[in-house]
């Protein structure tokens, strides 16, 4: 699943596509939407919230998806010839440049007033200017048993985390995955090394936590199931945690105890 950087990024490059000019080409491909028309509308912005894209157009009204596991969004020229294919789920083009959003796990209309039924129950967003660490503290205290490697990827704490971070944040501060939240040693400096973390990499498409872009050194246990801990040289582990799949160094990060 994309990560709050690469939700910022995309929502960086739709902006500077498509804000404050009108829209030419329109083409909702989703069941309730199919007849929807936004041409001749101008957009306002495209901002992200968390893992979630706003476009905000004339008229009150804003284009909500999130790309969920497999979403992408893709700026090109425009053509006459309107694109086929199976997997783009929304068209939106002026007279310079085509978005097509594909495989969007959510596409819907919202009246802009209205953004908080869709964004409302996310926690301070990591790379919004709402973001607080405190107040993601707060949020992730709010269940003390729940362990670390959960709570950090439920939005309604912090918005913007997904597994990669999660994993390479819990390596980086020493933490095992499955200690209970209460007993986490300085929760919001795990929580700031994750913002600090996100910034970096939000302006490239490439994420690393280890400093090194280079290809297989970008991360310090995330996909390395298996292979030397870059720092102890013991086996990287992986297994299921609550649906989602927790990498770390049982050296690295020993349990507690």
């Amino acid at each position: 699943m994309p990560e709050g950087d690469t939700v910022w990024l995309t929502a960086r490059r739709l902006h500077l596509a498509l804000a404050g000019r009108p829209l030419t080409y329109s083409d909702f491909r989703v069941p309730g939407l199919a007849t929807t028309d936004l041409r001749g509308r101008n957009v306002h912005e495209a901002v992200p919230r968390g893992k979630h894209l706003l476009i905000r157009v004339d008229g009150g009204l804003t284009v909500h998806t999130h790309l969920r596991m497999e979403g992408s969004w893709r700026i090109r020229r425009p053509s006459t010839r309107p694109p086929r294919d199976h997997r783009i789920r929304l068209a939106l083009a002026n007279a310079e440049w085509l978005a097509l959003g594909y495989s969007l796990g959510v596409v819907e209309l919202l009246r802009t007033a209205d953004e908080e039924r869709a964004v409302g129950h996310l926690g301070p967003d990591l790379l919004g200017p709402d973001w607080d660490p405190a107040e993601a503290v707060r949020r992730l205290r709010e269940e003390p048993e729940r362990a670390i490697g959960e709570a950090l990827l439920d939005q309604r704490c912090l918005a913007g985390i997904g597994n990669l971070y999660k994993c390479e944040v819990l390596f980086l501060r020493g933490v095992w995955p499955w200690t209970p939240v209460r007993d986490v040693p300085d929760l919001e400096g795990l929580t700031t090394l994750a913002q600090r973390l996100l910034e970096t990499n939000r302006a490239r498409w490439a994420q690393s936590s280890t400093g090194s872009l280079s290809r297989g050194e970008t991360s310090h246990v995330h996909g390395r199931r298996g292979a030397p801990c870059r720092r102890c040289g013991n086996p990287i582990r992986k297994v299921d945690q609550g649906g989602r799949l927790t990498y770390w160094c049982p050296s690295c990060q020993p349990e507690p105890g």
